[in-house]
């Protein structure tokens, strides 16, 4: 097989956008709203929850512009965090984003996709009725399958060159962004004013609505555990806009475009994110958005405005968000294991780039992963539980500004953190309230993130040992 020894540089500032937004906005926004309504119980504190969740992501991202500036090449966050501290602690994050993150993120949106799909083709539906073949306790169903298929087309057109990855997440990326503000627009056009005005009676009175008649107050240190939990879901549906620092080596123009993609990206669809919950708020009582069927809020919202079309509209819409979201995550996401491999932490096949410029092994070695996680059904189970350590490996990431400020003083800072040393500080600070908190009140998602991050440490010596930098 021919092969190049270099990335290309063929991305644009706006290419760069539509890897960070498209990579955000998967399924997440459409559903999550559900459970972060059961948790808080009123307009007021799901509304801030989202405004925390974007308020974190923007001083990250914006954190995140010095050290793409200072480390313009293929890898990321697992690069920063090696020269930050140290080559264990990059490749503890490469593991954890190998084994779980980035493949469990690409098999959970592939399923979205196929549910979603189900609207059209009964058969893609996750019921009894659609079992394929059952193993014991697993249960593998056709839309399993049918996701395999779509992650097996999307990485085969990433292998062909960045050329085909970026045309698909550039167009899909702008028609789920157009999609999205229309049903927004839309929303609003057709609100409620009784509706929004009861939702908003008791704005700042937090319960925790475990059904329509079980509804309990929720008062003292426990609203920071609510909020904890709440965050979850907004961050799952926030996170992967990191994903085009991994890229660096194929953005033209890295030192500046990197920075300014992530800021114009992270905050547009915290714009949107933001925006589309209040539409939900001026459509649908509190209580229907806690207890849409299956989460699915978004389709809830676009029945009351659209009508019984409204479900097939919202299919639609997740479909091709869920569609692009994938290709950016694919895309991005061998980049990383591309990086170790040339570090001597992966396997050495990795390390190579295919006659298009792209590192083909790694897509497929990503491409089996996410397709296994996609047959074991426990993706969502690992992404909710992996929740916490994601937030940690930002908070090091970070730290790590603060690190290299002392560490390297006179290196070359194209692009210094917005804020410094305050706002990068106040996110370190949020995160690790977070971490606390889902220590304390939700120990179910954190200790199995630790497990699998913790099993990267002998992991990592067997591949000191083992493996020699490529040539």
């Amino acid at each position: 097989m021919n092969t190049t020894s270099n990335f290309k540089p063929t991305l644009g500032l706006f290419d760069a956008t539509m890897i960070v937004a498209g990579s955000m906005i998967g399924s997440g926004i459409f559903i999550v709203s559900a459970d972060i309504t059961r948790n808080v119980g009123s307009a007021g504190w799901l509304i801030l929850v989202w405004l925390i969740t974007g308020f974190m992501t923007l001083i990250a991202a914006m954190s995140y512009g010095e050290l793409s500036a200072m480390f313009p090449k293929a890898g990321g966050q697992y690069v920063y965090l090696k020269e930050s501290y140290n080559p264990l602690t990059g490749f503890l994050y490469g593991w954890s984003f190998f084994a779980v993150i980035q493949t469990g993120t690409i098999a959970a949106v592939g399923v979205a996709f196929c549910k979603f799909a189900g609207y059209f083709f009964p058969s893609l539906e996750l019921t009894d009725a659609n079992i394929l073949l059952q193993l014991g306790s697993v249960k593998i169903y056709y839309a399993q399958l049918v996701s395999i298929v779509l992650i097996i087309f999307l990485t085969y057109i990433n292998t062909k060159g960045i050329k085909g990855g970026k045309l698909i997440q550039s167009s899909f990326t702008v028609t789920k962004l157009l999609s999205l503000f229309g049903l927004i627009v839309f929303g609003f056009l057709l609100a409620k004013p009784d509706v929004w005005h009861a939702n908003w009676a008791d704005a700042w009175t937090m319960k925790n609505i475990a059904s329509e008649t079980d509804i309990t107050p929720v008062i003292g240190v426990a609203v920071l555990g609510a909020i904890a939990a709440s965050m979850v879901g907004s961050i799952f549906s926030s996170d992967a806009w990191n994903n085009v620092t991994f890229i660096a080596g194929e953005i033209k123009n890295p030192k500046k475009n990197i920075g300014l993609s992530l800021f114009l990206g992270t905050l547009t669809v915290t714009v949107i994110y933001v925006s589309a919950n209040l539409m939900f708020l001026s459509v649908m009582p509190l209580n229907d958005i806690a207890f849409a069927p299956s989460d699915r809020v978004a389709v809830a919202a676009s029945n009351v405005i659209f009508g019984n079309i409204g479900t097939y509209v919202i299919a639609v819409m997740i479909m091709i968000s869920t569609f692009g979201c994938n290709n950016g995550l694919i895309l991005a996401g061998a980049r990383v294991y591309y990086t170790m491999a040339q570090d001597g932490l992966f396997f050495k096949k990795a390390a190579k780039l295919n006659k298009n410029a792209v590192p083909e092994w790694a897509l497929w070695a990503q491409c089996i992963v996410a397709s296994l996680l996609c047959l074991s059904g426990k993706y969502g189970d690992l992404l909710d539980m992996v929740s916490f350590i994601v937030v940690i490996f930002y908070v090091l990431t970070i730290g790590g500004i603060f690190i290299l400020r002392k560490k390297r003083p006179e290196a070359e800072r194209p692009y210094k953190a917005f804020g410094y040393p305050v706002l990068p500080a106040v996110y370190m600070v949020m995160g690790i309230i977070f971490c606390v908190l889902l220590i304390i009140y939700k120990p179910g998602f954190t200790w199995p993130g630790l497990i699998i991050t913790l099993i990267g440490i002998p992991l990592y010596y067997l591949a000191v040992s083992n493996f020699k930098k490529p040539a």
